[in-house]
C-alpha cells in the first residue's frame, strides 16, 4: 500500500499516486482517474478502467491503481494561472526536440517514471495548436505502448485521422475537464493518426503505459 506524490504538477496543483489502497476521503474539488482493472467505488457509482471523473468531497474505496490530482479550485483566474505556468515549464520543443512542436504554445512539465507508467503535464496555450498528426512512439521500441490523456484545465479533442492529414479525421472527442478519451491502440499497440487539439488555452496530463520488457527512457 503506498500513497506517491509526484512533482509533475508543483507547485499549481497537487498529483498522488495511490497503490492497493482501500479507501481515501477527497476534499475539494479533484479529478480521479482509475489505472486499475478493478472499479474505484465513488458513493454509488463505479470508475472503470482508464476512466476519469471529477469528484468533491467524497470517500473513494477501492484505489489499486489511481491518480488523483487535487487543488483545482486553487486558481479563480484560470489566465493568471496559465501565465504562470508558461513561466514555470519549458516548451515541448525545447524538451522533445520535434519538429513537429517548434514554434506552437505547448509547454510540458517534467516527467516521472513509477515503474512502467509515465506521467507528464502539458498546457497547451495555442488556439488552435495544430501540434502535428503523428501515430509513432519511437522511444518504445515494444510493442504494446499505451497512453491516454486526461483534461486538467479548459477544453480541447483528440482527433483520429485515416492518414497525416486533418481533412481525413473520422472522429472526434470532446475533452473537457475531468475527461479521459477512450484509448485509441489496438490490441499490439499501433495508434491511428491522432493529435490534440484545443478549443481554449488547456492543461491536460499524459499517462504512458510501457508494455512488459520495455524500459522506461533515461531522458
Amino acid at each position: 500500500m503506498s500513497i506517491t506524490k509526484l512533482d509533475i504538477s508543483e507547485p499549481f496543483f497537487t498529483t498522488k499516486v495511490f497503490q492497493d489502497e482501500e479507501g481515501y476521503q477527497a476534499h475539494g474539488k479533484s479529478i480521479l482517474l482509475n489505472l486499475s482493472e478493478r472499479p474505484i467505488q465513488i458513493q454509488d457509482q463505479k470508475l472503470g478502467h482508464l476512466q476519469s471523473v471529477i469528484v468533491l468531497d467524497v470517500e473513494i474505496i477501492g484505489l489499486e491503481h489511481t491518480v488523483l490530482i487535487e487543488r483545482l479550485e486553487d486558481y479563480p483566474d484560470e489566465n493568471e494561472l496559465l501565465e504562470r505556468v508558461r513561466t514555470t515549464w519549458p516548451s515541448a520543443y525545447e524538451v522533445r526536440g520535434e519538429e513537429r512542436l517548434r514554434g506552437i504554445g505547448h509547454y510540458m512539465s517534467p516527467k516521472v517514471w513509477l515503474g512502467q507508467f509515465g506521467f507528464t503535464m502539458y498546457h497547451s496555450a495555442t488556439v488552435p495548436l495544430n501540434v502535428g498528426l503523428h501515430r509513432e512512439h519511437a522511444f518504445c521500441p515494444v510493442p504494446g505502448f499505451r497512453e491516454v490523456h486526461t483534461q486538467i484545465i479548459g477544453f480541447g479533442k483528440m482527433q483520429q485521422c485515416r492518414e497525416r492529414d486533418v481533412s481525413t479525421l473520422y472522429l472526434e472527442e470532446p475533452m473537457a475537464p475531468g475527461t479521459t478519451h477512450r484509448p485509441m491502440y489496438d490490441s499490439d499497440g499501433n495508434y491511428p493518426w491522432h493529435q490534440f487539439e484545443t478549443i481554449t488555452p488547456s492543461i491536460f496530463m499524459a499517462v504512458e503505459m510501457l508494455p512488459e520488457g520495455a524500459t522506461p527512457p533515461t531522458l
